[in-house]
Formats: C-alpha cells, structure tokens, sequence
C-alpha cells in the first residue's frame, strides 16, 4: 500500500480508537447532572450513591479518552504536513477556543467533581459536575466546527499559491458557522447522549437480572430510558436535517450514501443491498424515489447523481460509504423502537419483569458506539477524494518525507498500545461494576431486599 492509503488507515484507527471515550463523557455527564439534580431535589442517599458510583466510570472514561486523543495532534505534523500548513489558522483557532472555553471550564470543575464530596456543599459540587458536562459540551463545539469547515469551508480567503498556499480566517464566525456545523454538532450530541445513556442502562440491567442494587439500578435505568427514548427520536430529526445540507453542499456524499448514479432518475432509498460500482447498480430492497421525497417532497424529482460529477472528484469506494451510512440509519430505528418499546413496558409497569428485555439492553451497549463511528466514517469517506471540501485533496496534503515504512511501523506500535489502553479500561471498568455503588461505604438506608441477597449469595 502506498503512503496515502496507510496513512489514512493510521489517522482512522487513532480517531476511531479516541472517538470511544469522548461521546461516553459527554452521555454520562449529562446522567451524571440528572442523578445529581435528582439528588438535590429528593434528598434520597439512593441518588447520592448512584451519582458518586458513576463519577469514577466517568473519571476512568474521561481519563482514557485525555490520552488517546493527543497523537492524533502529533499526526498532523508528521503524516500530514501539507494539510497543516493549509489549515492551520482555521485548526488554530478553533483548538485555542477549545482550551479557553471548554478544557479550561472542564478541569477546572474535574477536581470538585472528584474530590469535593464531603468537601463543599451539595449545591457547590451539582455546579462542578455541571461545568465538567458544559466543558465536553464545549470541546465537541470546536472539534465538530474544525471537522464541519473542511466539509463546508466558509469565512476565509486563500493566502499565496502552489505549495505555499495556505487558508485565512476573514470571519471567525462566518467560520464557525459554516454551512454544516450547527447541524453536525446537533447530530454529534446526541450520539453521545444515547451513547452515555445505553452504557448506565446496560449497567443497570445487568444487576436488576443478578438481583443486585435493585431499587438503586430501577431508578437509574429509568433515568437513562428516558433520556434515550427522548434523544434517539431527535436523532432522526437532526439526521434528516445533516442530510439535507449534504444534499445542498455536498451531492456527490448523499449520492455515495444511497448508490445513486443518473441525475435524470428519481433517487431510491435502499433498506440495504449492495452497490455494484462497475456497473453502477445497487441491489437490495428499496422505496422507490424515496430519496428524491426526503430531499424535495416529490417521490418523482430528479436528485444529482455520481455521474454529474467527474470520476476522480467523487469518492471511488461507493460500497464502503453505503454500507456504513446503512447501518448508521438501522442502529437509529432500532434505538428508537427499543427505548419507545421500554417506556411503554414501563407505562404499564413491566419495564422489569422480562429478563429477555434487560439482557437485550446489557448486549445494546456496543450499538451507540457502532452508530457513532460508522457514521463518521461514512461522512470522511463520502468527502473523499478531498480532505478540504473542493480545495485540498487528500493526496496532496500528505507530508513529502514520511514512508510507507514508517507509517507502517508507526501503526503497528498504536496498535500495541492502544490495544493495551483497552484491556485496562475493559479491567477496570468490569472492577468498578463487580464492586458496585456501595463498595466504598456500608450504607444503612440499603433496601433490606439487597442486603439479604447479598448475604444469601456470600453463603453460596
């Protein structure tokens, strides 16, 4: 493989590798103001003990993620000179509001949130947690802003010519808000929201279905449905609205999303299939012109295809970006329907009572995680071939004295490390759930029903 190729692979196993923890922070630290607030509220110890049990899964989660995302920085020196060089005012300025308004705000509070129990009031510690969630809010603003302006490149002008040229910021907010970033940080958020909230579900299922910390676990998975049954409807909403500026800014992506190839045709809507890039087909099942009606309302008007473009200003694998914006579209339905079908159980009071349910929510927690990077990867391979929408291609931004070599030796030592990053989140986070809300203290105001189960279990 060329130097091109492994060096994409390199960045998109780093990116992907990193992008596992930063859309749990900002899910979990929604939950985490929720539990809180709930605390405050009620006054319950039940809330108090969930809340501190999920500070530590958000300390490891937040710990990890610090230290998988600083060598992708790095990769951008190396690997990708040319594409630094030209971004960099844009990268720039949106990296230095990052430290300003979120990773400031963020560890800032981090210490509160961590330490602070018995330390400072009740009231003092809900704002610490707060302004750490505000903070990965924050953070996620700038990286999708920088993401959103190599799509939609706006506010800038270019400086110089040849290899020296180079973007600069003329409006700093015509820059930030591009053409697609509002819409993208909207769909990014909420990722992150179902992510948190099927990771605290999963947790909790799981005890209910050991008969552990059950009336702890009822409350917090209830807190969790609801913000996944809320958010996963929004999510459709906010996917049809990113889908609708990829149509207006970039044809050429939602064409790849859908295999779509003649202009003059109506466009489908495949449920799935498999696209056939030779002879420009799709097969699988499908409504037809039922792109042509979400973009226009008109099951018969005509949606730009791949071929109105030239062949190397489109991205060359089609299949690839239509199998992940797929699966992407699935895993959505199948949240909504699963966290609507459990309010209803809920509504009739038998959220608890089938375990087939519960295990299905402790397996569904990879499947935010699945929806967040395939869509990602299907957004980065729909823009190919450039890596600055119309301005810089992507082979053209690679730095002139990396080699395959390097790249190659450089990728397989990430590899080795990240792989033994995982292993000791996977460690401890299983120590963390095996040790429960209560390990840290004997709590008196423990529901009577844990404490004998817990003993029947110790004698066995």
């Amino acid at each position: 493989m060329d130097v091109e190729i492994l060096s994409r692979i390199q960045f998109a196993f780093t990116v992907a590798f990193h992008y596992i923890y930063p859309p749990l922070s900002i899910g979990v630290g929604l939950i985490l103001v929720i539990m809180e607030g709930m605390y405050l509220k009620t006054g319950l110890k039940v809330y108090e003990h969930m809340t501190r049990f999920w500070i530590k899964i958000f300390a490891l989660i937040f710990g990890i993620g610090v230290a998988t995302g600083i060598v992708m920085e790095f990769e951008f020196g190396t690997n990708w000179a040319t594409y630094s060089k030209y971004v960099g005012d844009v990268f720039g300025s949106a990296l230095a509001a990052e430290g300003i308004f979120a990773f400031a705000l963020e560890s800032g509070f981090l210490g509160i949130l961590l330490f602070g129990w018995n330390r400072v009031k009740p009231k003092v510690h809900f704002i610490a947690t707060l302004g750490v969630w505000l903070g990965s809010m924050f953070s996620a603003i700038w990286i999708v802003v920088a993401n959103s302006w190599q799509q939609t490149p706006a506010g800038f002008h270019i400086v110089g010519d040849g290899m020296e040229a180079r973007a600069e910021i003329t409006d700093f907010w015509a820059m930030v808000f591009n053409p697609s970033s509002v819409d993208r940080l909207l769909h990014v958020w909420i990722g992150a929201f179902l992510a948190g909230a099927f990771l605290v579900m999963s947790v909790h299922a799981y005890y209910i279905l050991k008969k552990r910390h059950v009336e702890l676990s009822e409350r917090a998975f209830k807190i969790a449905l609801t913000v996944a049954a809320i958010f996963s409807v929004l999510q459709l909403a906010t996917g049809h609205m990113s889908a609708d500026g990829v149509a207006e800014n970039q044809p050429p992506k939602l064409a790849a999303f859908e295999g779509h190839y003649n202009s003059e045709q109506p466009a489908d809507m495949y449920l799935f299939g498999w696209v056939d890039n030779e002879n420009q087909k799709v097969y699988g099942p499908k409504i037809p012109g039922g792109l042509s009606y979400l973009v226009h309302w008109d099951f018969e008007e005509p949606v730009k295809g791949l071929n109105d473009f030239p062949a190397e200003d489109r991205p060359s694998a089609v299949n690839a970006v239509f199998q992940f914006y797929h699966v992407m579209v699935t895993l959505g339905l199948f949240f909504i329907a699963i966290s609507l079908f459990g309010v209803f159980k809920w509504w009739r009071g038998k959220l608890f009572t089938h375990r087939w349910l519960l295990w299905v929510f402790v397996i569904a927690v990879i499947l935010p995680q699945l929806a967040n990077q395939f869509g990602w990867f299907a957004a980065e391979m729909g823009r190919q071939p450039w890596v600055v929408w119309g301005l810089l291609r992507t082979s053209d931004a690679l730095s002139a004295v990396v080699t395959a070599n390097q790249v190659i030796f450089s990728l397989i030592m990430f590899s080795f490390i990240y792989l033994l990053l995982f292993i000791l989140f996977l460690y401890l986070l299983d120590r963390k759930i095996k040790a429960g809300p209560y390990h840290d203290e004997l709590d008196d105001n423990r529901p009577l029903q844990e404490g004998m189960v817990e003993m029947v279990e110790s004698k066995e």
